[in-house]
């Protein structure tokens, strides 16, 4: 466990190099803010069309192999990319086509090396290294974009994809020497996975993809789960475009000032991820509580009228995101059964990709008609409403299924009486 997180650590830090300077790029051959979105959308389809496909995958295939292989041809794509780079040889189709096969890969990706994590410990010890990994995350964001602006300046735009590529190799090359700490596990990462774990039928080929689907849509907190992460990612998170614009607009302050609560919000993130180590057994009722929690403080943020109390609302905006996002997380890779689990990841990164490319156009139109403030306090109102809608649904749900008290029994009266 502690070489599979010093090598996400590093993947982690060239992953955030690259993001930092890919947009750049875009903008640098175009010239265009749509064409970068246009990037960031293409690589993003897969994720979307994809997702269900890439999670029956995972469960199909040996989940070290699978991950070895898909980092092994991330670190292609990322040299590839640096080599047209730095020939001068980059143009959009090409990194269009990049950045496609970028986010094909990803969809097998992502649910294979989140999967082999958790197999590297005890069950009861899942929770503590999803929030490592929580940590490292935070972590590699911060050193990534701090060494990016280093290798740009000292070795050029290549430089970053290049080093994103040492570290996928990297990772790939520590994935043979990982051994899983429960048996089952060892056998699962190893061989693929065998006729019995599988669906007993298949009427068509894509029947595996929906088995996963049709799994997550018959789990009532799994759906829960979903619609409290939607909401909370569609009407809040977005924090690097809402208080963007809160602190460069209506605060008055400028790059370093925003750059002051990016960090804020990194560093919430850490502390609230070492925090979320110690949860034991999560729930979704946890979740949603630390949702709202998170929605009204951003409503405090929205109204804060200086820089200062802003900061001082972030830290605990951080925290509770983070706490509720590994908390989330840890439901989501633990809540099915062992062979479900790629598929589940798989119908999570469909949904997820959703909410996530309809989120920032939505904040965009709500901060045009109310402003960067008005978006935040609406927004967390919006996250805080909803959830307290969907608990007092659950609680009267809940009332009416319950059987009724037997009535005592009338006791009979004798024919004399």
């Amino acid at each position: 466990m502690r070489w599979w997180s010093f090598a996400n650590l590093v993947s982690n830090t060239g992953t955030w190099m690259q993001l930092t300077v890919q947009n750049l790029l875009v903008l640098q051959i175009t010239g265009s803010a749509a064409a970068t979105g246009l990037s960031l959308s293409v690589q993003a389809a897969p994720g979307l069309l994809l997702g269900l496909a890439g999670g029956a995958a995972v469960d199909a295939w040996p989940r070290k192999l699978t991950a070895a292989a898909s980092q092994a041809v991330l670190g292609a794509v990322a040299f590839t990319t640096a080599a047209l780079v730095a020939f001068d040889q980059l143009t959009m189709p090409v990194l269009m086509v990049l950045a496609a096969v970028t986010g094909l890969i990803a969809t097998v990706d992502g649910p294979a090396t989140a999967l082999l994590g958790n197999d590297l410990v005890p069950t009861k010890d899942v929770p503590s290294a999803i929030a490592l990994g929580s940590v490292v995350h935070s972590a590699g964001r911060l050193i990534g974009v701090a060494l990016a602006g280093v290798a740009v300046a000292g070795f050029g735009t290549a430089a970053a994809y290049a080093a994103n590529g040492l570290s996928f190799l990297f990772v790939a090359a520590v994935i043979p020497f990982l051994r899983p700490a429960d048996p089952a596990n060892r056998a699962a990462s190893t061989i693929p996975a065998t006729p019995a774990a599988r669906p007993k039928k298949r009427r068509s080929r894509g029947t595996g993809s929906r088995d996963g689907l049709v799994f997550f849509l018959r789990r009532p907190r799994l759906v829960a789960l979903a619609g409290i992460t939607a909401v909370s990612a569609v009407f809040g998170r977005n924090y690097s475009l809402t208080l963007a614009v809160l602190v460069t607009g209506p605060l008055a302050g400028g790059t370093e000032e925003f750059g002051t609560v990016a960090t804020v919000l990194a560093v919430g993130g850490i502390a609230g991820a070492v925090i979320a180590g110690r949860m034991q057994n999560p729930s979704v009722r946890l979740v949603a509580a630390l949702a709202a929690t998170g929605a009204l403080l951003q409503v405090g943020a929205g109204l804060s009228p200086s820089l200062v109390l802003l900061i001082l609302l972030v830290v605990p905006m951080a925290v509770v995101e983070s706490v509720s996002d590994t908390a989330g997380t840890t439901l989501l890779q633990t809540d099915p059964p062992p062979h479900m689990r790629g598929r589940v990841l798989g119908v999570w990164r469909s949904a997820s990709t959703g909410w996530g490319l309809a989120g920032p156009p939505l904040l965009g139109l709500l901060m045009e008609f109310a402003g960067p403030r008005g978006a935040l306090v609406a927004g967390g109102l919006v996250i805080a409403g909803t959830i307290g809608a969907g608990a007092l649904l659950h609680t009267r749900r809940r009332d009416s299924a319950a059987p009724a008290p037997a009535s005592a029994p009338v006791p009979e009266l004798s024919a004399a009486a």
